[in-house]
């Protein structure tokens, strides 16, 4: 596949206006067809979203790829991706499709991100393929709940379903969008946000609800000893720092950032923070 460059953003134009500019792509992987969005040419950074997101919400940083080949994929079951075919699939059964859309892209190795329950993912493809990594970057991420009570669990995933259901992708957005951000992120971080949630697929989200009802990242954890970054904001609700801090020390060469100010969608509220910190994990990692 030939990477591209996106064009020149002017200063007036709209966030559609943007991501048209990165089109969707679909490939055929030995897993079926997923689709991506895809900038810039050189190593490799895979970004991976998160439950209420999709390759849309990583504009910024696929219009700013820096000499890297940047890779922002749907996740099975959103966008156009092709749904995986257990129910509640496990955080390997994403990994195992990254691998597939990986093969396809013929990229061997990378650095890759995962944002919240994209985190998960990562974890567990990094558990899997630990030689196919320069490194690890978790940003806010999810830690599941599969260790929790199974009463706790149970009641966790039926309330985010029960919400889908009643409100619906955009009633969802409506009500969500704003909890993924600090009180100070600027307009366009939260029209990016609740234009990413009102394009959910609801059996799309109900999988990967149900990967994060059963998740245990910590665990996936002890099977990666690369180079891995943990950041979180301070002001994220969604997975606190406290909790962040946690999983960095389950990794066996982990180094934890705070992001002073953020909120969950921290990629999306400071854009150049996190590229800049993305930028300087990946020549220490010997990516780039």
């Amino acid at each position: 596949m030939s990477t591209s460059q996106p064009a020149m953003v002017r200063s007036d134009a709209t966030l559609e206006d943007r991501l048209g500019r990165i089109a969707v792509k679909e490939v055929q992987t030995a897993r079926g067809v997923m689709s991506l969005r895809e900038a810039g040419a050189g190593p490799a950074l895979v970004l991976l979203h998160g439950i209420g997101s999709n390759s849309g919400s990583w504009l910024y940083q696929l219009e700013s790829p820096d000499g890297r080949r940047v890779v922002a994929w749907d996740a099975p079951g959103y966008g156009t991706s092709a749904p995986l075919a257990a129910a509640a699939p496990s955080a390997a059964d994403y990994a195992c499709a990254l691998a597939a859309l990986l093969d396809a892209l013929k990229i061997d190795r990378l650095v890759l991100v995962g944002h919240s329950l994209g985190a998960l993912m990562a974890a567990a493809f990094a558990a899997l393929h630990p030689q196919r990594l320069h490194g690890l970057v978790l940003l806010n991420p999810a830690s599941g709940y599969g260790n929790a009570d199974p009463a706790v669990r149970e009641e966790r995933l039926m309330s985010r379903l029960s919400m889908m259901e009643e409100l619906g992708p955009s009633g969802l957005a409506e009500q969500r969008a704003g909890q993924l951000l600090s009180a100070t992120a600027p307009p366009q971080a939260l029209q990016l946000v609740s234009m990413s949630m009102r394009r959910l697929d609801p059996a799309g989200h109900e999988q990967a609800a149900r990967m994060l009802a059963g998740g245990t990242l910590a665990e996936d954890a002890a099977g990666f000893p690369g180079p891995t970054l943990v950041m979180c904001g301070s002001e994220d609700r969604i997975t606190p720092e406290s909790g962040c801090r946690k999983l960095a020390q389950c990794f066996a060469a982990a180094t934890y950032r705070s992001l002073p100010g953020l909120g969950h969608a921290s990629y999306a509220e400071a854009p150049a923070v996190v590229q800049a910190a993305l930028a300087d994990f990946g020549r220490q990692a010997g990516a780039w």
